[in-house]
């Protein structure tokens, strides 16, 4: 990978192929290698864009307090691209919601893979889930805790794990580690992503959900869908909420007709 070195630290980064720029925002439990399944299609047409957020994958956590936003922006003026496809997934999906909205004019189109909603009124399941990851790490107990992002993100509300591919669950489990140990640093540092006024976003949209997933996401991805103006929701029954993982010939079924459409 290469670096894009700031006053921060670094930010890690690969770029594959040639064409109009697609940047594609990881989730919060994972790196730029969840999406390496999709990107050899992508890049037979597009220029492909993928980063490491600040505390994932290659990318350390910062020295000093820094912006989700800040970084894409930073990110995108060091690789002289002034409109960009952003694809984003979960976390990495509130990102581009953040980005588009704070940065109109460097969008080209958006695509929201599972990202949440904030101030969603959260099921009993999420509750439960995040208490039984913080009760982990406050013990110190960071293998329980990757597990239980596991047992949610990856394995999902409705199956047994011997539904789940072993090679999925080996290839996040690393990533996931990493995310964990980081989470407290870089909660501490950063800004966070404002803004949801996404019935202001005005460019071409798509809105991707597993029917595997949590019951929460998918109501939250049916609201995006209803209030983004013109947005298309695309459904995955075979993914829960890592489509580019579970899905990727199906997400690149979705995505490359889209993406074609806006030129």
């Amino acid at each position: 990978m290469i670096t894009l070195a700031d006053e921060l630290g670094h930010l890690a980064y690969t770029v594959t192929g040639d064409g109009p720029p697609v940047v594609l925002v990881h989730a919060g439990i994972a790196d730029h290698r969840m999406w390496d399944a999709v990107v050899p299609a992508l890049a037979e047409r597009y220029t492909v864009v993928r980063y490491d957020l600040r505390g994932f994958g290659a990318s350390p956590v910062p020295t000093g307090e820094f912006g989700e936003t800040d970084d894409l922006l930073r990110l995108l003026d060091h690789l002289g691209h002034e409109r960009v496809h952003l694809v984003g997934a979960s976390w990495g999906g509130r990102v581009s919601v953040g980005f588009t909205l704070a940065h109109p004019e460097r969008v080209r189109s958006l695509a929201l893979l599972a990202a949440p909603w904030p101030g969603y009124d959260w099921s009993a399941d999420m509750f439960a889930y995040d208490e039984a990851e913080t009760k982990a790490l406050a013990a110190g107990d960071l293998d329980t805790a990757v597990q239980v992002n596991l047992d949610m993100w990856l394995r999902g509300a409705t199956r047994g794990w011997e539904e789940i591919d072993p090679g999925l669950t080996e290839r996040l489990r690393g990533p996931v580690r990493t995310a964990l140990a980081n989470q407290e640093a870089v909660g501490e540092l950063s800004r966070g992503v404002t803004g949801n006024e996404v019935a202001t976003i005005g460019v071409p949209a798509l809105v991707g959900i597993g029917l595997r997933d949590n019951a929460d996401f998918q109501a939250i991805a049916g609201r995006y869908a209803a209030e983004i103006p013109g947005a298309e929701l695309v459904r995955f029954p075979d993914a829960a909420h890592l489509i580019a993982l579970e899905s990727p010939a199906e997400l690149t079924a979705a995505l490359r007709p889209f993406l074609d459409a806006q030129g």
